[in-house]
């Protein structure tokens, strides 16, 4: 760890079924509330209607609990905190996956400025970046994803959305220039996956404006929001 900036504190709650963040004055929206509040989700509906609800909701526990798992084993090994011991399922699967996060983070991060920073953009959006700092030699934002499966790419564009839109906040917030967002992601076979849209940067950071955009335009005023 080498913090260099000031992360503010925050408070998180749930309005309406959508994350808000309070940071200072400001009740903003997270960035994965606007995500789910534009995207299509047709392919999941239907996939929750294929599978029955019942068997969704057990699904999307059970990828959540691995997920928190394995971002806090990640987290300690950051923070130089030693994991205790836990014997169930969930934990022992997320110790096998974690390791070549932990292993690529080894052989790329050379300094780690904050995890689980909150990042704002002021009158905008909130949210949580899992890691920043020099990665690979060059600042940038890293967030770790866990899947069933490894994903394609054109698959995953939410995350370089999310990605993007927390650069975009550390850049307002600290007058930095981060343009390299790394998305890494493991499976449950303990497969491992880097997508880098650094190249791309200022494509997403264009996407993003106009999803920003589209969220207010759904809600047709500032005042009209539960936040």
């Amino acid at each position: 760890m080498k913090p260099k900036y000031d992360y503010p504190a925050s408070q998180r709650s749930m309005v309406k079924g959508s994350r808000v963040y309070e940071v200072g004055d400001e009740n903003l929206p997270s960035v994965t509330s606007i995500l789910d509040a534009t995207s299509d989700k047709s392919a999941i509906f239907a996939w929750q209607k294929r599978v029955g609800k019942e068997e969704a909701n057990k699904v999307k526990k059970e990828a959540a609990g691995l997920g928190t798992a394995t971002h806090k084993l990640v987290e300690n090994y950051l923070l130089e905190v030693e994991a205790k011991p836990n014997g169930n399922l969930v934990w022992q699967m997320a110790e096998k996956i974690s390791k070549p996060l932990i292993t690529n983070l080894q052989d790329n991060m050379d300094e780690c400025w904050g995890v689980e920073c909150t990042l704002f953009y002021p009158g905008l959006y909130a949210g949580t970046s899992d890691l920043v700092g020099i990665y690979k030699g060059e600042p940038a934002i890293i967030d770790f994803k866990t899947s069933k499966k490894i994903k394609k790419r054109e698959w995953v564009e939410n995350y370089f959305l999310q990605g993007t839109a927390y650069a975009l906040a550390h850049n307002k917030m600290f007058d930095t220039d981060i343009k390299n967002c790394y998305i890494l992601m493991v499976d449950r076979d303990g497969n491992f996956k880097e997508f880098d849209i650094s190249e791309e940067f200022e494509s997403y950071a264009d996407k993003w404006s106009k999803t920003v955009d589209k969220y207010y335009e759904l809600n047709t005023s500032r005042e009209e929001l539960p936040f």
